[in-house]
C-alpha cells in the first residue's frame, strides 16, 4: 500500500521551518500503521533536517557553520545567476539532504523524543517550497 501528498511551505528566507506536524498529518492520512515515510524536496537551494526539535540554538548554530562552510558572495564561485547567495545555497544543499526516510509504527513516525523534521531554506529572501512525502506500508 502506497499514499503520496505533495504539501507547500512558504519560507521566510534563510533558516529552518519546523514541517514535522504537515508530514505527520500526512502520514496519518495514508492509514499506513507499519511501513516508512520518505520526504523529498524538490528544490536545489533547500534541504531537509532532522534534529533537535526543543533548543532552537542548535539549528541557529548549524546556521553559523555552514556560513563558514559555504560563505555568500564567495569570489571563488562562478554561478552568481541570482545574487550573492545563489552558489552558497547550492553548496549547503549538496553538503546536507534533499530526502530522508523515518520508519512509521502505530500509524505515526517514529522520530526520537528530540527530533523534528525541518525544511531548511538557504536563499536569503522568502521562497514557495514543495516536500513530497510517500508513505509505503
Amino acid at each position: 500500500m502506497a499514499h503520496q501528498a505533495t504539501l507547500q511551505f512558504s519560507t521566510r528566507g534563510r533558516g529552518t521551518q519546523d514541517i514535522t506536524g504537515a508530514v505527520a498529518e500526512s502520514v496519518a492520512a495514508s492509514n499506513i500503521v507499519c511501513g516508512i515515510a520518505h520526504v523529498f524536496v524538490q528544490h536545489t537551494s533547500c534541504s531537509l533536517l532532522i534534529t533537535e526539535n526543543a533548543d532552537p540554538d542548535v539549528r541557529r548554530d548549524l546556521e553559523t557553520v555552514f556560513a563558514r562552510l559555504a560563505p555568500d558572495g564567495d569570489p571563488a564561485y562562478r554561478h552568481r545567476d541570482e545574487g550573492p547567495d545563489d552558489m552558497s545555497a547550492h553548496v549547503r544543499t549538496a553538503l546536507t539532504d534533499t530526502a530522508l526516510t523515518v520508519p512509521v509504527g502505530g500509524g505515526r513516525l517514529l522520530l526520537g523524543t528530540w527530533q523534528g523534521i525541518f525544511l531548511w531554506e538557504h536563499r536569503t529572501g522568502a521562497h514557495r517550497r514543495s516536500v513530497v512525502v510517500t508513505v509505503l506500508g
